[in-house]
């Protein structure tokens, strides 16, 4: 005796009818449409963070470069800042992610169907997937994921443009000119901060931020493929 049970998988003929019901339709329709509003709020949101960031790190730019006597330690705070805008943006992000779940689950197993005209589902016992979502709403993906994945896409360029000033600015505007290495490490030194403090932060913030993008880029897969050029001439107009 082979498959599951009928009662634990409604059969074709209930899952095409339900296909033609007006009023399943109807509702389900205003559903994905509700669920496509929330995630663009929540887009929108992440959007605000990333300008945060930016600004933030432009306005440190303006005044480490016009005032030579600001040390370059200035930039401790602009890290600081940006990796608080990260983790908000991350935890945004995984609200998005967990309404963009939803959508994703209707396009595929609600709008293919109707497409393809073929009711078979993809994968799995949706539509209880979906409700027990909507009584008890939960993450899909967790907090550390969710910063991999925004450091990837926005947080890596703003950490390495600001590590990049930072070298730039002790360059520039040293008390000393920096020849050799001794010097570039005395260099990091500012007041009563030493200059092995400094260059933990530095090299710490580098290789966390390249070792993330790693890590993420080998485990994790993102949502749109890249096909090549012979799948996209299939969508010209």
């Amino acid at each position: 005796m082979s498959g599951e049970p009928k009662e634990t998988r409604p059969d074709a003929a209930a899952r095409a009818a339900a296909l033609r019901d007006p009023a399943y339709v109807n509702a389900m329709s205003h559903f994905y449409r509700g669920e496509l509003g929330r995630i663009m709020a929540w887009r929108q949101r992440l959007d605000v963070t990333t300008t945060w960031a930016i600004t933030t790190t432009s306005t440190v730019f303006t005044v480490a470069f016009s005032l030579r006597e600001v040390p370059h330690i200035i930039f401790f705070f602009n890290l600081a800042i940006v990796t608080v805008m990260l983790w908000i943006e991350a935890r945004r992000y995984r609200f998005y992610d967990a309404f963009h779940a939803r959508v994703r689950m209707l396009e595929a197993h609600f709008f293919v169907p109707m497409l393809t005209q073929r009711s078979e589902p993809l994968e799995g016992d949706w539509r209880k997937l979906v409700a027990e979502d909507l009584l008890i709403p939960a993450f899909k993906i967790g907090a550390l994921e969710a910063v991999g994945w925004r450091l990837k896409r926005n947080y890596v360029f703003i950490y390495l443009i600001i590590l990049t000033a930072w070298l730039a600015k002790m360059f520039l505007h040293a008390r000393s000119p920096i020849d050799s290495p001794a010097a570039f490490y005395e260099g990091l030194s500012v007041g009563q901060i030493p200059s092995w403090l400094v260059a933990v932060v530095m090299v710490g913030t580098f290789l966390a931020t390249i070792g993330t993008v790693l890590v993420v880029a080998r485990r994790f897969s993102g949502e749109i493929h890249e096909f090549g050029t012979t799948a996209r001439s299939r969508w010209r107009i």
